[in-house]
């Protein structure tokens, strides 16, 4: 951090503005860089806070709203432990016509018509849809190839070839059916799921093709989008010099067991040295590893041996990340390193 940098750390819960949920009749839409995005989000929130680094947990499309997770100054070092998180989103699909992109910010490719679809005929098709394990991403899409965003290949004309990667729908929501063709659904998926791929293969599993019109993520983990400040809040926090009020503190939420130790314990992993894993204490698991921790299977309790964990002191303040590391002696249990330190 240089002289003039403020100490800035934490998590900045961002509503990031996006396309409001339109009629088919305001189609043409205005142009793709006519909105914000997740990169534009964090070159504001960096000139207003002068903290150079931050990172995301996650982008959101240029048309899509809602939450954007930000990890400022010392907590960019946890953005991978934040990146797998589930995530939430309100969809808008509208049926009978296609883009490009899959999304209404792109070229009409096809027309077709929207056959008699029904309540029941919906259902039917999210049936499909919730089983399904693997999902073709969108070829304007950030995904890189060879170094860069296949999208700007796209735009190029380039030929660009995608694989289906492994998706899970955890749940799939018919919020409102508005005859003929437009879909408003609430999805929660893993991450990495893309909320335009499903409008598409919605499209087709209807007989018909789809584009998603509107999209809005609610939450992301533990994070909802009514915890998130408008880019004006910011704006006006930082006019003020309130940033930091807005802000989570380092390590906030982290999905990972917690775990307390004595000082002189901390002071040995803080100089790099491996601790027996009994010289840690747990506090706390997450809900799926304690239910196996207390099995009476002892290969589900095997199994559910953290390999990370997070190290808090007796007032919960983040002292770091610790992996598990393989003792030297053969006859002891694995011990702890420190993988990411604060203290």
């Amino acid at each position: 951090m240089t002289s003039d940098e403020p100490d800035v750390n934490g998590l900045l819960l961002v509503d990031k503005p996006g396309l409001d949920f339109p009629t088919l009749e305001a189609l043409p839409r205005p142009d793709v860089r006519s909105y914000a995005t997740s990169h534009d989000v964090v070159q504001q929130v960096r000139r207003l806070s002068r903290q150079r680094r931050i990172g995301h947990t996650g982008t959101l499309d240029p048309m899509a709203s809602g939450l954007l997770v930000l990890c400022l100054g010392r907590t960019t070092r946890l953005v991978e432990y934040y990146q797998g998180h589930s995530k939430r989103y309100r969809a808008e699909i509208t049926l009978g016509y296609a883009t490009d992109t899959y999304d209404a910010l792109g070229v009409m490719t096809e027309q077709q018509p929207v056959p008699a679809v029904t309540i029941a005929t919906l259902e039917q098709a999210l049936a499909t849809l919730r089983a399904a394990t693997q999902q073709m991403p969108p070829i304007y899409s950030a995904l890189k190839q060879g170094g860069e965003s296949i999208h700007y290949k796209a735009r190029r004309g380039e030929e660009v070839a995608v694989e289906p990667r492994t998706v899970q729908f955890h749940e799939i929501t018919l919020v409102q059916f508005a005859p003929p063709s437009r879909v408003t659904l609430e999805v929660h998926c893993s991450a990495g799921a893309y909320m335009r791929s499903l409008a598409y293969d919605l499209g087709r599993a209807l007989g018909t093709v789809a584009t998603l019109t509107g999209l809005r993520r609610i939450a992301a983990g533990p994070f909802t989008v009514a915890e998130a400040h408008t880019p004006a809040e910011i704006a006006a926090a930082a006019k003020a010099d309130r940033l930091a009020d807005l802000l989570l503190p380092t390590g906030d939420r982290l999905d990972l067991p917690t775990y307390t130790a004595a000082a002189s314990v901390i002071a040995r992993l803080g100089f790099g040295q491996v601790v027996a894993r009994d010289e840690l204490m747990l506090a706390s698991s997450p809900t799926t590893l304690a239910a196996a921790e207390q099995s009476p299977d002892p290969t589900a309790r095997s199994s559910a041996t953290p390999q990370l964990a997070q190290l808090r002191s007796a007032e919960g303040l983040l002292l770091g990340i610790v992996r598990a590391a393989d003792s030297t002696d053969p006859s002891t249990s694995r011990g702890w390193r420190a993988e990411k330190w604060f203290a």
